[in-house]
This record gives structure tokens, C-alpha cells and sequence, in this order.
């Protein structure tokens, strides 16, 4: 079961990092600018995928959450191989919303599953396998993308029946958008476990009221681990336009680079996360993931200041590693955190309530805050650079001093949700 989400939550993760690749044949076929480019990597997924979430996190937590990501995952694979017939900015935009939509529906239930099959000192473990998902496709769409780029480039415009004639980078969606569906048709395999660590009958189990109560906690979760997405994201959108623009590189050689450093740093620093938190929790320390989170991101902030603004692209791509590795070990440890600290009736809608907001700030905010301090303070497109150095270190500081101060609440809430059951 684990293995399978972790196949989907790649294949969404395709779906959203080939627009990375994709920057210059788009801005220049839609005569768009770097802003509206970050636009549709950000914004338009975004929010149609952090509002959905919270109504498909109920679904999850009442229905059948199987049914749940075969329905979610057709329609982001056929909403994402429709950008490939965008031909306007507002077109592209629309179908990036529907992706989103698509998207959202996967992780509520994803978490839920998993934490109903694994006890509390090996969910960390478990929710980090799943969570390789966002490196895996991010590698793997770099990689495969970024070839698959440089060939429809070759064979240029394409005539295909009934969809007419498409530029190359318009092929690319239909490439990596397709073959979603078959892999969706295979959670007809997964059964559902039975709930567990349900909360009392009787209890206050409605998100907005168990969430106000513990006012002072989940802000700072939310808030710590979605600042720190804003350097994350904007590492996977930016990094490639700074070898490009600085480095004078192709899509193509960016693309193996960054995939490879993706997949043999980031894949396994995942579950090294994971792996940690869990040794920790066997020894006694109930704050394990929010602890790891605090020092990895500590570990990062020089890191992804400086990383960026290195003159040579090998030293780039070796920093660049190091920065990939702790960033992986980091994926996995949100979702263990809130798995942590609420009753199984709202598993799902936590999950979507983090991400609402962890998107609209990682995604929403991220890219484009980094293009705008290039576009607007910086000076232009060739600064790109600096403004992710910037943005990215910033952020990364003002998560781990979030973490910290929630340390003290979170290791009380666990105390009251070891009592479920």
C-alpha cells in the first residue's frame, strides 16, 4: 500500500515539476513574463489545491479513502495532459487550477491510510517512504523530462489527429500526464484497514473547534513547516533558470544534473528523517519530529544562502547536493507531526487544513516572491540567483525559531492522544 502511494505521489509530483523545464519555450510561445510564469508553477495549482483539500480531508475521514485517490488522480492525469492545449496564458492557468483540484484529494487519505496500518514508532518511517513521492517525480521529471524536452525540440511542431498541430513543449504535457490513469486503476488492489486512535464518543471532534483549542500549537506547526516550503519550492522552480541563465547550461543538462542529485540525495535523506525521528521516539522523545525538523533546518540556512550564489556550477551542483539531502529529510516530518496530535476522525482534514495553508504560502507565495525580488529589486532575470539565496535563507531561519517554540505544546498534545485508541 505504502509502496503504491508513493508511485502516485510521484507521478503527481511528475506533473507539477516539469513546469520547472518548461520556463523559456512558454514564456516566449505565450509572451509571458518570469511573474506570470511563477503564476502558473504557483498560484494557479495552489489554490484550487489548498481549498479543496479541507472538503476531500472530510471525505477521507468518513468514506472510503481508496475510491477517494482513483477519482483525484484520472482527473489531475487528464486535467494535466489538457495543458498540453493551452495556446493563452489564461487557458494554462485554468488547467493548472485543475490539476490542483485533482491533487488535493491524494494526500488527506494518503495520511490516513498509513497512520491506521503503522503504530505511532513506525509511522515515521512509513509516512517518509510515501513521502519520497515529491523527489521521486521531481528527479524523474528533471531527468525524463529534460530529454524528453530536448527531442520534441528536434522533431519541432507536431500534427496530431483531432488536436491539431502543437509546439514541442505542448507534447510534453500529454508525455508525463497520461500515464497517471492506469497507475491510479491499480489502488483497486488496496484495501481499507480498520480506523484507529478514534477519539472518545462524545469528544470535540470538529476540525475548526479541536484546532482553536490548541490555538497556540497548530500555528506554529502550520507556520514553521509552510514558511520553510517557500525555500523549499523555490529551490525546485529557480534552481534550473540559475544554471540556464548564470551557467549558460540547457534544459537538458540541467535536467539529468538536479534529477540525479534529486534522487540519489533527497529519495533516501527522506527516509533518513524518518528513520531518525523514529530512533528518537524509541528513546523516549516524544517531540522526535519536531526536534529533527528544527536542526535540519538549522543545518540549511547557511546552506541555501550560499549555495546559489557560488561562481562555479560544479561547486553549485556538489552544495547543491548537500542542500537536496537535509531538504529530503525534512519532507516526511509535517505529516508525522500532526498524525501525532489528533484522533483519527480528523486524520484527513488535518492533513488538508496544513495543506491549505502550506501550499498557498509554498507555492503561492514562494515562486513568486523569488521573481519578484529579482524583477522588481534586483534588476532582472539575471539576478535570479540572489533573490533564491535570499528568500530561501530567510525563510528556512524563520521556520526553525517557529518549531522551537512549539516544542513544549506539541510534547503535551501527544501526552492526551497516546490516551486514544
Amino acid at each position: 500500500m505504502v509502496g503504491l502511494l508513493m508511485v502516485a505521489y510521484t507521478s503527481s509530483f511528475i506533473d507539477r515539476q516539469i513546469m520547472s523545464l518548461l520556463v523559456e519555450p512558454i514564456r516566449a510561445d505565450l509572451g509571458i513574463s518570469d511573474t506570470q510564469f511563477s503564476l502558473l508553477a504557483g498560484l494557479a495549482f495552489s489554490i484550487f489545491y489548498s481549498v479543496m483539500g479541507l472538503p476531500l480531508g472530510w471525505v477521507a475521514d468518513r468514506m472510503s479513502r481508496r475510491m477517494l485517490i482513483i477519482v483525484g488522480m484520472v482527473a489531475w492525469s487528464l486535467m494535466t495532459a489538457l495543458c498540453g492545449l493551452a495556446t493563452s496564458f489564461l487557458a494554462l492557468f485554468i488547467m493548472r487550477m485543475g490539476v490542483g483540484i485533482g491533487e488535493a484529494a491524494l494526500s488527506p487519505a494518503a495520511y490516513s491510510l498509513i497512520s491506521d496500518h503503522f503504530p505511532p514508532e513506525r509511522r515515521a518511517r512509513a509516512i517518509s517512504a510515501y513521502a519520497m513521492g515529491p523527489y521521486l517525480g521531481s528527479g524523474l521529471a528533471l531527468i525524463i523530462g529534460g530529454q524528453v524536452i530536448e527531442a520534441t525540440t528536434h522533431l519541432g511542431q507536431v500534427t496530431l489527429p483531432v488536436v491539431g498541430t502543437l509546439e514541442p513543449w505542448q507534447l510534453v504535457f500529454f508525455a508525463v500526464g497520461l500515464p497517471g490513469i492506469p497507475i491510479a486503476l491499480l489502488f483497486l488492489l488496496v484495501r481499507e484497514p480498520l480506523r484507529r486512535g478514534l477519539a472518545p464518543q462524545g469528544s470535540d471532534t470538529a476540525l475548526l473547534p479541536f484546532i482553536g483549542a490548541r490555538r497556540r500549537l497548530f500555528l506554529l506547526l502550520f507556520l514553521g513547516f509552510s514558511v520553510f516550503g517557500i525555500a523549499g519550492i523555490s529551490y525546485l522552480v529557480w534552481i534550473p533558470a540559475v544554471f540556464i541563465r548564470v551557467h549558460g547550461w540547457s534544459a537538458g543538462d540541467i535536467g539529468v544534473a538536479y534529477g540525479l542529485i534529486l534522487l540519489c540525495t533527497s529519495v533516501p535523506g527522506v527516509y533518513l528523517g524518518g528513520w531518525i525521528s523514529d530512533r528518537l521516539l524509541a528513546r523516549g522523545r516524544v517531540d522526535a519530529p519536531v526536534l529533527v525538523a528544527i536542526g535540519t533546518m538549522l543545518a540549511l540556512v547557511p546552506l541555501v544562502l550560499v549555495t546559489p550564489l557560488l561562481p562555479d556550477a560544479r561547486g553549485v551542483l556538489v552544495s547543491l547536493a548537500v542542500v537536496s539531502l537535509l531538504f529530503g529529510m525534512l519532507n516526511g516530518l509535517p505529516g508525522t507531526s500532526l498524525q501525532s496530535v489528533v484522533p483519527n476522525q480528523l486524520r484527513g482534514q488535518i492533513v488538508a487544513a496544513y495543506f491549505l495553508i502550506g501550499t498557498m504560502m509554498s507555492l503561492g507565495i514562494g515562486p513568486s516572491l523569488v521573481a519578484a525580488v529579482s524583477d522588481h529589486v534586483l534588476g532582472g532575470p539575471g539576478k535570479i540567483g540572489v533573490a533564491l539565496a535570499i528568500v530561501g535563507a530567510v525563510a528556512t531561519l524563520a521556520s526553525a525559531l517557529m518549531l522551537q517554540a512549539s516544542r513544549a505544546g506539541y510534547r503535551d498534545a501527544v501526552a492526551v492522544a497516546r490516551a486514544w485508541r
